[in-house]
């Protein structure tokens, strides 16, 4: 089966363990995401996220020129494995010759310090979607998360977020309303012009957290062309944790998620968002190497193979195709 993935953090990771002195490569590493695990399971395309915690640095753009310059740097080391990406046509060539594909996103809108012009220098860099925030305020808009500040839900983009949506449309970058608050979602439900995506958000009628959607905003997104990628982090899946206040992940509660993002916005709308490693090891999944459990936990709850095709590589492609 092959696999498209949304968003995964693992090049960030790379840069903070190199900041720390120690060697990561995205060749082969033990973190949840490798090329090698990706071969051997088939992966299509990974969209790898440049994050940047905002309250941990004092350059937030430069941060983020910096982990593109490590994605450069590892595509050219591993360019008989991968290849970057920034249209549909380059991952079918890609295919076409045996290849995977990389696109880089960029999580959290303050890396472009509000200049819109820097958000042009990351498309040109190659950049090609973007989540308005992370868990925290920015020039662009208010979080879903953390929850304790229940006000942010209220509050949606800004006027500089507003024009930051229009450039993004303007230039061919997707908006990725994945970390938004939920007025901020309705506001680009409202404003956008093309389909864009949530790439790494759950149901909140399963999963009672700010960063998860209500079924409002699954079909507002879905009606709108977009895509949502089902995250495999165990805070979003699931609001039971154990004696010690761990969440799991399982692969029966990911399932449920799809199911139900299926169910309220069509089949047409659910795709992939691991969030692989920028979440814990409490993982049923234990790597991008292991999503045959997910396949078959799928087809135990009743998807078709051809379902199970939409979930994992068909629609995100589908969605690529009318917008890269």
């Amino acid at each position: 089966m092959k696999i498209i993935d949304m968003h995964c953090d693992t090049i960030s990771r790379i840069y903070q363990e190199r900041k720390r002195g120690k060697h990561a490569a995205l060749r082969s590493n033990s973190f949840h995401l490798d090329l090698e695990k990706m071969k051997h399971a088939g992966y299509l395309l990974q969209n790898f996220a440049m994050f940047v915690d905002t309250s941990q640095t004092s350059s937030p753009y430069g941060d983020c020129r910096e982990q593109i310059q490590i994605f450069q740097e590892e595509m050219e080391k591993n360019q008989d494995f991968i290849a970057p990406v920034t249209s549909y046509s380059e991952i079918m060539e890609n295919e076409q010759q045996g290849k995977m594909s990389a696109l880089i996103t960029l999580e959290e809108g303050e890396v472009c310090e509000g200049s819109l012009e820097k958000l042009k220098k990351f498309y040109q860099l190659g950049a090609r979607m973007m989540t308005f925030t992370w868990n925290f305020p920015n020039k662009l808009g208010f979080p879903g998360e953390p929850a304790a500040n229940h006000l942010s839900q209220s509050q949606g983009l800004t006027s500089l977020g507003r024009e930051f949506l229009e450039e993004m449309e303007h230039l061919g970058m997707i908006p990725d309303v994945s970390h938004l608050s939920d007025a901020g979602i309705r506001d680009v439900c409202q404003l956008a012009r093309k389909p864009f995506c949530a790439s790494h958000s759950n149901a909140r009628a399963l999963c009672q957290r700010g960063r998860n959607l209500p079924d409002e905003l699954i079909r507002s997104i879905a009606e709108c062309g977009g895509v949502i990628g089902a995250n495999y982090y165990g805070p979003f899946l699931s609001g039971t944790s154990d004696v010690f206040g761990r969440y799991y992940s399982y692969v029966k509660d990911i399932a449920l998620h799809i199911h139900h993002i299926a169910d309220v916005g069509g089949i047409d709308c659910i795709g992939l968002g691991s969030d692989f490693d920028g979440i814990d090891n409490n993982l049923e999944l234990k790597n991008c190497g292991c999503l045959e459990l997910l396949e078959q936990e799928l087809q135990k709850t009743g998807f078709h193979e051809s379902e199970i095709e939409k979930i994992f590589f068909k629609n995100v492609l589908a969605f690529y195709r009318e917008v890269l």
